[in-house]
């Protein structure tokens, strides 16, 4: 008897276990389903931003509808802009801007309802689609940051159908695979995770990050084949001369970089007050002027301010300058499309920023272009996210130039150093709490509103109550 009772405790130990066994199986092909999502959908996002660009530049070109074409961005990018935004505005509210900061800030949200609003599969359509026509409207937006809110979605929801727990660590999962697919950067994702969207380094989500990093890498790899996204520099820092550039690189675009942090956060703040009394209009009226300032600035920059800036940085880094007032109409254009409430990301334009501010200081100090260029993009870039460790490790996979680590570091540290003392707020943290202020303020009016209803309800039933009298004493 006492043996039988011994193999049946034993028989439902193991019945339990395969039960176990088959739901960490589920929730395992859950997540690497939705890696692998990710990186096939940043692949087939890079290929349409691309084509979104191309098709820019062809109905811009000087030869072009009849000769006008150069000017069709004065009628293409208002108009552009002002569908973008009123389109993110109605059908994909939370799809506006870059996409990290709403990543960060449903980090920050327990209940899933108001990480919803930030993180969901109709934001991942609205992102991507937006994007696009961003792009194809000429917008300085690129397509790395909305990547990043795009994985965190995916990742996000892979573990709504995978019941899977500790949804913060998914996320940051989410957004680091994001980060790794769109640069063909593994490094910088796991390096972007932990310093960006963190801010700190989690042991128990660290198996979780490499996975859907590796994955995802995998995923876009075997789409888009390997390359380096800025083409390969092979040129080298000299003591002491290419020491001194690195140095200025460094102090200057940090502090340029942070110039941009400081412009970004206060005009969102001034716009989001600004824009209360009629918030549907005057975002439209915004979104207008942005693609109107675009425009007239891409048009006296002879069209190189449009997009991205990829080509110009590629240029760059390769060894051929842009004009010297290149990287001050990016700058602007950038500013423009960050603040004008369509959807795309501030990664790439503010590398090409970087590259083309290198390349001057290259001109005028008479050093390699090539070197200056990459000095530029890691102290500019470090300067607008404060993040330096993400933009030496981004920059440096970027460009295959692995001779350079010593002064890409420096610049990378020193720009921002810089950036602390003009912006003490990290760009992308400030955003986020925007949108955190946002999900309370809903939460309470929600609260005030079921509060009000019940109120209400109780108050009906108290007047519907029959009138009672006292009995009467015989």
């Amino acid at each position: 008897m006492g043996a039988f009772r011994i193999s049946r405790i034993a028989m439902l130990r193991r019945s339990r276990a395969l039960v176990t066994s088959r739901r960490l199986w589920k929730t395992r092909l859950v997540f690497w389903t939705g890696a692998l999502a990710i990186g096939a959908i940043s692949a087939g996002f890079a290929i349409a931003a691309d084509w979104a660009h191309r098709l820019f530049a062809a109905i811009t070109a000087p030869g072009a509808e009849g000769g006008w074409g150069s000017y069709a961005p004065l009628l293409i990018s208002p108009l552009g802009f002002t569908a973008c935004a009123a389109i993110a505005m109605f059908w994909f509210p939370g799809a506006q801007g870059s996409g990290i900061p709403q990543a960060i800030a449903a980090r920050h949200l327990r209940d899933d309802p108001e990480r919803g609003g930030l993180l969901t599969l109709r934001i991942v359509v609205g992102k991507i689609a937006l994007t696009v026509a961003g792009l194809a409207c000429g917008a300085s937006i690129g397509r790395e940051g909305p990547t990043v809110q795009v994985g965190a979605s995916i990742m996000l929801q892979s573990a709504r159908w995978g019941d899977m727990l500790h949804g913060r660590g998914l996320i940051l999962a989410g957004s680091a695979a994001g980060i790794s697919a769109a640069f063909n950067t593994p490094l910088a994702g796991i390096v972007f995770a932990i310093e960006e969207m963190s801010r700190a380094y989690q042991a128990r989500t660290n198996g979780v990050v490499l996975s859907a990093v590796i994955i995802a890498g995998i995923s876009s790899l075997g789409i888009l084949g390997n390359y380096t996204y800025f083409g390969v520099s092979d040129t080298s820092a000299v003591f002491p001369q290419d020491w001194i550039t690195a140095i200025v690189c460094g102090v200057v675009g940090g502090l340029i970089g942070a110039l941009f942090a400081r412009l970004v956060i206060s005009l969102t703040r001034r716009i989001r007050r600004w824009r209360t009394p009629a918030p549907r209009m005057r975002g439209l009226l915004l979104a207008f002027a942005a693609g109107l300032i675009t425009a007239v600035v891409g048009i006296l920059c002879g069209g190189e301010t449009f997009g991205t800036g990829y080509d110009q940085a590629r240029a760059a880094v390769e060894g051929t300058p842009p004009d010297a007032s290149y990287f001050l109409g990016k700058f602007v254009v950038t500013l423009a499309a960050t603040v004008s409430g369509i959807p795309g990301g501030l990664f790439a334009p503010s590398l090409s920023v970087g590259a083309g501010l290198g390349a001057t200081i290259a001109v005028v100090m008479g050093t390699q272009v090539g070197l200056t260029a990459i000095l530029g993009m890691a102290g500019y870039f470090a300067g607008v996210t404060q993040a330096p460790m993400t933009a030496f490790v981004i920059i440096l996979e970027m460009t295959g130039n692995h001779a350079n680590v010593a002064p890409i570091m420096v610049a990378a540290m020193l720009g921002y150093g810089a950036s602390r003392f003009i912006s003490p707020e990290p760009l992308y943290h400030a955003l986020s709490r925007l949108f955190i202020a946002d999900a309370l303020r809903q939460r309470r009016a929600m609260a005030a509103q079921a509060a009000g209803v019940a109120s209400r309800e109780a108050e009906a039933a108290g007047r519907l109550l029959p009138h009672e009298t006292p009995p009467k004493q015989g």
